[in-house]
């Protein structure tokens, strides 16, 4: 069931976001050749609990860190390791959650370590960008299948394709709620959008096949043919005009 969000609830939807964008900012400088995801895994938890948060996705299903860490040819849910290390020319995608008052927030972004190859520079562009192209829709009367087919139509014109067993999602009490909100869709079709849902957009592109694979972990999503991947994502209020970006902190 779709959860509408009264005041008290986007009051503190809009703290649980701030926080969560925040702990992206936090590692954006950190992220340097040599280091290693549980360094910034650590970053992250250390964050969100001195804002008075916990971090969302820690014991999530039983995942182990407080942020999902995947380097180039990985999709989503790296598990942060002291044994993986980051190199210069990396594309990192870094998802975060963050719960306060009883609500989460959740966001992702792509961030080339140094100097990365034109190509990933692209990808991670394009991701970004219809994450952009999607929030158009993001307003009462549109549909989750308007959301979907503007991240794909977006991204097939560049010549990439979107991943389609993973999706976003509804969020609020709960880190996934309903609506699911995918990276594809047919206009005019799905949930229709109301003023007080909020949902994350999550655009997660790949820059060649959209088959994935998953790990022996259980949690880690690579591409099947090897190709680099990027992942851009906010959580959304929609409202009674633009949709709210409750993670975007500049």
């Amino acid at each position: 069931m779709i959860q509408i969000k009264n005041a008290e609830q986007i009051k503190a939807m809009r703290l649980a976001g701030r926080i969560t964008g925040e702990a992206l900012l936090v590692v954006r400088e950190a992220l340097k050749d040599g280091v290693t995801t549980k360094h910034i895994d650590d970053l992250i938890r250390k964050y969100i609990e001195k804002c008075g948060a916990t971090p969302s996705f820690l014991g999530y299903g039983g995942f182990t860190g407080s942020a999902c860490i995947s380097i180039n040819d990985e999709v989503i849910h790296g598990i942060p390791s002291e044994k993986r290390y980051i190199r210069e020319g990396d594309i990192v995608k870094i998802d975060v959650g963050a719960c306060i008052h009883g609500v989460h927030g959740d966001s992702a972004n792509t961030f080339a370590v140094g100097s990365v190859s034109a190509e990933a520079t692209a990808l991670a562009k394009a991701t970004k960008e219809s994450f952009f192209e999607a929030i158009k829709c993001a307003k009462p009367g549109f549909r989750i299948g308007d959301i979907g087919h503007a991240v794909e139509a977006y991204v097939t014109e560049r010549g990439y394709s979107v991943v389609r067993e993973f999706v976003g999602h509804g969020i609020g009490k709960d880190l996934h709620e309903d609506p699911s909100v995918p990276n594809y869709g047919t206009p005019g079709r799905g949930a229709r959008l109301f003023p007080g849902m909020a949902i994350a957009i999550e655009p997660m592109v790949n820059a060649g096949s959209s088959k994935i694979r998953q790990l022996a972990d259980g949690w880690t999503v690579k591409t099947a043919d090897g190709a680099l991947s990027a992942h851009y994502e906010h959580t959304v209020l929609i409202t009674e005009e633009e949709p709210e970006l409750l993670t975007y902190v500049g």
